[in-house]
């Protein structure tokens, strides 16, 4: 192979092969990705977890299902602001009825009629009883679209309460150690020795039974998952450079922990959160069906498992059989949106890098 140096001009230094394409050594580098990553500049962590979360179908379909299931929650009855509210007391915030009839409407002649389509196209829909009637001649898809309001909530409310205990309490115990980290610790590993359920009960049993309640009691068996796992992930990231270069510069501990320790260290905790709104939904439907949830007349999807148990055996599968999909649905829908979000966190995973 012949080649031959060039000493003289702006080509000094290269070399070329006899037989080389020329057009293909002399092209210059293909830089049409650089104003895609200058136009990505900037983006932080979260950015780019989206457009991977963006990318998976399944995930996609589960927040979709969830957003479908929280609109039917809002929009089944109208919504007036609650009476201890001094100013506003009764007024109507809402006031679209998507339910095909009243959710707390008894017609006891009518009790447990089966799933029937026979006044699917008239209006009013008064007589639509699409998934059936229950013991007492209540709609059941209504009593569903309106249960999800206790369902869901319960679910969201207890998840973010929890989240704004755990969280601070597992950075101070990551970046303090010591004292304040053991003292903490025992704490979470006291309540851990009790099976979640059954330190459920026990909360419910000593408060009694209620929705505010049945939401303490999950919060007090939900938050230890995340003051543990933000800790190990403390204990890593406050090593980093960065973070004494931030101590160096003078930066409080309190800055240094908002500021360069939780945003490198909070993507573990939100995937656990995501995947624990399924789980304290499944709870409460679990103390809602043996006794230790809301009232038997509401309409939360435990309780009305519980109060059609009988009938399910008796050969009345619908009374069950829905509220028991709508939990399946919801759980299954929150597991693959958590499985969703691990993978966009994860940055070992597909696409884990800046469009590769």
């Amino acid at each position: 192979m012949a080649t031959e140096r060039n000493d003289a001009g702006p080509e000094r230094g290269r070399i070329r092969v006899e037989g080389y394409d020329a057009a293909t050594d002399d092209r210059e580098f293909d830089t049409a990705w650089e104003p895609t990553l200058q136009s990505e500049e900037g983006k932080g962590r979260l950015y780019y977890a989206w457009r991977r979360f963006k990318r998976n179908r399944l995930a996609l379909a589960g927040a979709a299902t969830i957003g479908f299931m929280t609109l039917c929650a809002i929009f089944a009855q109208p919504i007036r602001v609650p009476e201890q509210v001094p100013v506003l007391a009764g007024q109507l915030v809402q006031p679209v009825a998507l339910a095909p009839a009243d959710p707390a409407n008894q017609e006891v002649l009518l009790g447990h009629q089966p799933p029937t389509t026979e006044h699917l196209f008239d209006w009013p829909p008064s007589m639509l009883h699409l998934f059936g009637t229950d013991w007492a001649g209540r709609d059941i898809l209504s009593r569903m679209m309106y249960g999800a309001r206790w369902s869901l909530s319960i679910g969201f409310i207890a998840v973010v309460v929890a989240l704004f205990i755990g969280v601070p309490l597992g950075a101070i115990a990551g970046y303090y150690g010591g004292y304040v980290d053991e003292v903490i610790m025992r704490v979470v590993d006291l309540l851990y020795a009790f099976p979640f359920i059954v330190l459920a009960i026990a909360v419910i049993a000593i408060l009694g039974r209620g929705y505010w309640e049945l939401v303490f009691a999950l919060i007090v068996v939900g938050w230890l998952a995340y003051a543990r796992i933000l800790r190990g992930e403390i204990l890593s990231v406050k090593e980093n450079e960065y973070v004494t270069a931030a101590k160096a510069l003078g930066a409080t501990d309190r800055s240094v922990i908002v500021r360069h320790i939780l945003p490198n260290a909070m993507a573990p905790v939100i995937v656990q959160a995501t995947l624990s709104v399924g789980t304290v939904v499944l709870a409460a439907a679990a103390l809602g069906f043996i006794g230790l949830g809301l009232s038997p007349a509401s309409a939360e999807w435990g309780v009305m498992l519980r109060v059609e148990q009988d009938s399910m055996a008796r050969g009345r599968w619908w009374a069950g059989f829905f509220p028991g999909l709508a939990i399946f649905v919801f759980v299954l829908a929150i597991n693959l949106v958590g499985d969703g979000v691990r993978d966009a966190f994860d940055p070992q995973g597909e696409g884990g890098e800046r469009f590769r």
